[in-house]
């Protein structure tokens, strides 16, 4: 991977974590186009770098409910906060036990599955079709709605399954609040990547040759400024209910990837 493919495909992801569209799916379409040859264990090496990189983001865009979170764990009272952070903790659960129970299943699905991607572009198409038609909702984030919108996480680990898509989705039809649907939803997903760095650190799962430093680099720092813009940009979307626009994306995506691996 050359340094220019790799700033382009951190743009990729930096437009599509906080958008309703797939940003794996669309690492996966961008490293096709672009003819990428990578290893998959190098090519998964990427794609977690520059996930790290919009996780960043994420906690710039949000460092005051961050820091929320994290003075309601160090507390422990039973607060707001505190039981805020129980919940994106217990929003975590499913995600994270299919992602040490499956690890090397999940790997092979980042190897350029195309096809996989179209067919699930468009279950993120319908799926935020019907959420945009949802009525005004209003409700916080209850318990057992953050165990629900952890499912939809986990199952958002298919690349073409928007994961930002999914929880928002699931959470705006579960009738919470449009604002903190988002807010939850870009919040729970930190701890996530951030355990997975972590995980993988400990376990020597990460090796990166000088060769690849460069363009992992190159790649995080794409990703992480225009994660900035798009976190932002994708509140204001949330806000004024316009996700049905990105399920018509979604289905002209979905459809062209179909096409390109079947024809």
């Amino acid at each position: 991977m050359s340094l220019l493919e790799a700033i382009i495909l951190g743009i990729v992801q930096g437009l599509t974590e906080f958008l309703p569209v797939s940003s794996s799916g669309h690492l996966e379409l961008g490293k096709a186009i672009l003819g990428d040859t990578s290893l998959p264990q190098e090519s998964m090496m990427f794609t977690v770098v520059v996930h790290f990189a919009t996780a960043l983001a994420t906690l710039v865009v949000y460092r005051s409910e961050v820091s929320r979170v994290a003075l309601g764990l160090w507390q422990r009272e039973n607060n707001d906060e505190f039981r805020f952070s129980v919940k994106i903790l217990l929003s975590m659960i499913p995600a994270a036990a299919i992602g040490v129970l499956f690890a090397d299943e999940i790997e092979s699905l980042f190897d350029r599955q195309i096809l996989l991607v179209g067919l699930m572009l468009w279950v993120t198409g319908l799926l935020l079709m019907v959420a945009d038609r949802s009525k005004t909702t209003s409700k916080d984030v209850s318990f057992s709605h953050a165990a629900i919108i952890g499912i939809s996480q986990a199952i958002a680990i298919l690349p073409g399954i928007s994961r930002s898509g999914a929880t928002i989705s699931t959470s705006v039809l579960l009738g919470v609040d449009r604002n903190k649907a988002a807010s939850f939803s870009f919040l729970m997903v930190v701890p996530l990547i951030l355990g997975k760095i972590a995980k993988d650190l400990m376990d020597g799962g990460i090796h990166i040759n000088e060769g690849q430093l460069s363009v992992l680099i190159a790649g995080f720092v794409a990703a992480f400024l225009t994660g900035m813009l798009a976190c932002q940009w994708m509140i204001k979307l949330v806000r004024n209910a316009q996700l049905v626009y990105f399920s018509y994306y979604c289905f002209i995506v979905g459809t062209l990837a179909i096409s390109y691996q079947v024809l």
